[in-house]
């Protein structure tokens, strides 16, 4: 053995050996270096970020220079409470609410027919087909989607052919919801919503339904129950914590959404817009921040709910 390979083999069974013996006696010495890192990148990038927000939403602007007064007070949450923010904040939260619910009722009998009847190959090309769109670009998709609604699209052709054109006349007619065409209308947003969100509720609900234990449902089908009430007994009761998880995110992520209300929709602004013109084109930087700290409370609130109802068993 030479000089080089000794070195090596002492240092090897010197300083190597002692590093292990002491992460042997210590092992929180090297769970700190593993997770000190991300930690560290997590505490300064995500919640100084989010800390700084805060302590912006508690500035003000002031009207007659356009310039921050950095002095803490609560007039800008106070103007959160003026009409037209308000109606921002309850729109957005509304339209977050109803894309929740339509995607809970869509993704339900999806996920139940592949948690309990897909097998093989059939159950590989369900989980294809509801991660595929997620692998191409957001932005192609909700484009894509804008030329479907478009009043030369394919969804106003094939609804021409069938004869339920009117059908669709008389939806965009009505208030609030409506518009000249389903591009510039709240339906057409909640549409693209509940495209892009829907495969984040079909994957939980299909998580929890696969630890229903079959012998239960025959359990219950042996004591003579109805189909009914084996959904609300056993069926719904089991896969709730997994339908809480999907709201989760679709909940959140049609809050925080902005880019979707841009191009398709009508010209009235959701939270996420609020906080890129009054960030960008306004320069109103405490309004910005106090709208963007109204989502994070929703989905505290949020949270703690889901929390109470076992919904991150389920994730």
């Amino acid at each position: 053995m030479n000089t080089r390979d000794a070195s090596l083999t002492l240092f090897r069974g010197g300083v190597l050996g002692r590093l292990s013996d002491l992460f042997y006696r210590r092992p929180a010495i090297l769970l700190a270096l593993l997770l000190g890192p991300p930690l560290l990148w997590i505490g300064v990038v995500y919640v100084g970020s989010l800390l700084a927000l805060l302590v912006q939403s508690f500035y003000s602007i002031d009207e007659f220079s356009g310039r921050i007064v950095r002095e803490f007070t609560f007039k800008t949450y106070l103007e959160l409470l003026r009409p037209s923010n308000l109606d921002i904040v309850l729109r957005t939260v509304l339209m977050a609410a109803t894309v929740t619910v339509a995607s809970a009722i869509i993704a339900f009998p999806i996920a139940y027919y592949a948690a309990r009847y897909a097998r093989g190959w059939v159950k590989g090309l369900f989980f294809i087909a509801v991660m595929l769109p997620l692998w191409s670009s957001y932005l192609v998709r909700v484009y894509a989607w804008k030329l479907i609604l478009a009043n030369e699209g394919v969804l106003n052709w094939g609804v021409s052919k069938v004869g339920l054109s009117p059908l669709v006349e008389a939806l965009l007619s009505l208030p609030v919801i409506g518009g000249p065409s389903l591009t510039f209308s709240y339906i057409g947003t909640f549409l693209v919503f509940l495209y892009l969100w829907l495969p984040f509720m079909i994957l939980p609900i299909q998580a929890a339904l696969e630890r229903v234990p079959v012998s239960m449902l025959d359990a219950s089908g042996d004591l003579g129950a109805r189909p009914g009430q084996t959904f609300r007994k056993i069926i719904f009761p089991l896969a709730l914590p997994g339908i809480v998880a999907g709201s989760i995110f679709t909940f959140s992520l049609t809050l925080g959404d902005y880019i979707a209300p841009q191009i398709v929709g009508s010209s009235r602004l959701f939270i996420g817009q609020a906080v890129y013109v009054h960030q960008g084109t306004a320069g109103n930087l405490p309004m910005a921040a106090a709208f963007s700290m109204v989502p994070i409370v929703v989905m505290a609130i949020y949270l703690w709910i889901a929390k109470r109802m076992g919904a991150f068993n389920a994730l």
